[in-house]
């Protein structure tokens, strides 16, 4: 892997973006990125700010006749989501990310990209970089930690930005203007169990390994048909401990809650006598599987490895409600909007199944753009797992944002994107938790926009970003920050 991608164009965007790929940034341990970034405004001789929380805020005066226009902020997150292949080797808190280039798209090696925000945050670093660029009074607001609780958005005080506009660069489709975003809350569940020894007098131990799947965004994939691991590896259990005589010891699936989980794990005891009859109860679920998933799983496996003993398995009471619950669990889209054709509305991820010694935890990110809506997905969860016997709380709550299609930034970014391109972007709410709900509701007299340029497969090693599109993001971007209205 090389720099290769600091050569592109816009050299100053691409330039900043490489340098952030360099500096590790997975959510909650990406304060040495946002030191950075303070550091790259004060090089630059502007007033910067870093808040107790880790945020970054560098402002920058207006070019000459530019002074009465509205001030703008520019908003990205500096953290990123640190997912890779199982056979990567990659430390998230020490390695930087191997990029390259592949037909027309900046992708990384068997890792996470970060181009979800790197590319936003990069694109104001190249903003306040560049002296031929016109704009009125300008600020710039890096937060911290968007990916697992949005922690930055949450703890910015008001009265620290002096801006009436929020530019959000953290959107996935270029030619699009998102003036809505859901709100989100995770579900967090505990089963308790008692230890029971291994029954290795008459048992065999297999690791079950659910690979290969795409997984993505929990929010902007969540309705194109992708399989959950964790939901796929629960079905056979259930079918497996019914009729086999199967028994769970531990369970490993998902890893972050906002994503759709690729890979699931499961150690089990099978009886010696139904040995065969497992082998083969799992190459029919492999091919079950494969044929519902053909046009978007082509890389699913479904696969037992013999391992030694482990030392126990779960008392089957609790394995038979942690299996029966997971198995009921609503994931995917509860409700389309009818609002706005092609949105989700309500949706619900089973994002992370894991165990120790003595519990089950389970981990559910619900989202909605409708809060009564959002809250009746919570109660669903919250009687299916008391049913179960299970310990349940709901945390990381954070609001909606509702759209305002009556906004002036709206109004004149549509202009500039027909002038420019003879077309008028797309408007759209977005099926994510975009930091703007969080930060509309400290700022409530920002008007808000966000775009960004085309990024696929976000939140998975497969995220890739367009290189054609990040430049017409920029370009975009800086015509807008010409004709933004005046004061």
């Amino acid at each position: 892997m090389s720099n290769e991608i600091a050569n592109l164009e816009p050299k100053l965007l691409w330039e900043n973006f490489y340098k952030l790929t360099q500096i590790p940034r997975p959510s909650k341990k990406e304060l040495k990125a946002a030191e950075a970034v303070a550091e790259f405004g004060r090089s630059l001789g502007l007033e910067t700010i870093q808040d107790e929380t880790g945020n970054v805020i560098i402002r920058k005066p207006a070019t000459p006749g530019m002074e009465n226009k509205k001030g703008v902020i520019l908003q990205g997150h500096i953290d990123m989501v640190p997912q890779k292949n199982s056979d990567k080797v990659h430390d998230f808190e020490k390695d930087p990310i191997e990029t390259y280039i592949e037909d027309g798209w900046v992708t990384a090696n068997g890792t996470t990209l970060g181009a979800d925000n790197g590319i936003g945050v990069a694109a104001a670093m190249a903003v306040l970089q560049s002296d031929d660029i016109e704009h009125g009074p300008l600020e710039v607001l890096v937060t911290i930690d968007e990916e697992t609780g949005m922690t930055g958005a949450n703890e910015l005080k008001p009265g620290v930005l002096k801006g009436d506009i929020l530019l959000n660069m953290d959107s996935e489709d270029e030619g699009e203007l998102y003036v809505g975003c859901a709100g989100g809350t995770n579900a967090n569940i505990t089963f308790t169990f008692k230890e029971y020894p291994f029954p290795s007098h008459n048992s065999k131990a297999y690791k079950l390994s659910i690979t290969g799947l795409k997984g993505g965004h929990s929010g902007l994939d969540i309705n194109i048909g992708r399989a959950n691991a964790n939901k796929l590896l629960f079905r056979f259990l259930k079918y497996a401990v019914a009729n086999l005589g199967v028994r769970l010891s531990s369970v490993d699936g998902g890893s972050l809650r906002n994503a759709i989980p690729r890979e699931a794990f499961a150690v089990v005891a099978v009886p010696e006598e139904n040995d065969n009859k497992f082998k083969e109860a799992l190459k029919e679920y492999e091919a079950i599987f494969k044929k519902e998933y053909s046009s978007t799983e082509p890389g699913l496996k479904f696969e037992a490895e013999k391992v030694e003993h482990p030392d126990f398995i779960m008392n089957e009471v609790v394995q038979d409600d942690v299996i029966n619950s997971i198995q009921a669990c609503p994931n995917g889209v509860i409700r389309m909007s009818a609002d706005m054709e092609g949105l989700v509305e309500t949706s619900t991820n089973l994002a992370i199944v894991k165990s120790d010694k003595e519990h089950v935890y389970i981990q559910c990110l619900i989202r909605s753009s409708v809060d009564t809506a959002k809250e009746d997905v919570e109660s669903m969860h919250d009687s299916l797992f008391r049913l179960a016997g299970a310990e349940i709380n709901f945390d990381g709550h954070y609001p909606g944002w509702k759209p305002n299609l009556n906004s002036p930034i709206l109004k004149a970014m549509q202009d500039v994107y027909q002038n420019k391109w003879g077309k008028i972007p797309e408007i759209k709410g977005i099926h994510a938790g975009l930091e703007c709900g969080i930060l509309g509701n400290t700022y409530p007299n920002w008007d808000m926009i966000s775009f960004g340029p085309t990024i696929r497969y976000p939140h998975s090693p497969d995220e890739k970003v367009n290189i054609e599109s990040v430049k017409k993001f920029w370009e975009f971007l800086v015509e807008t920050l010409k004709n933004v209205p005046e004061k």
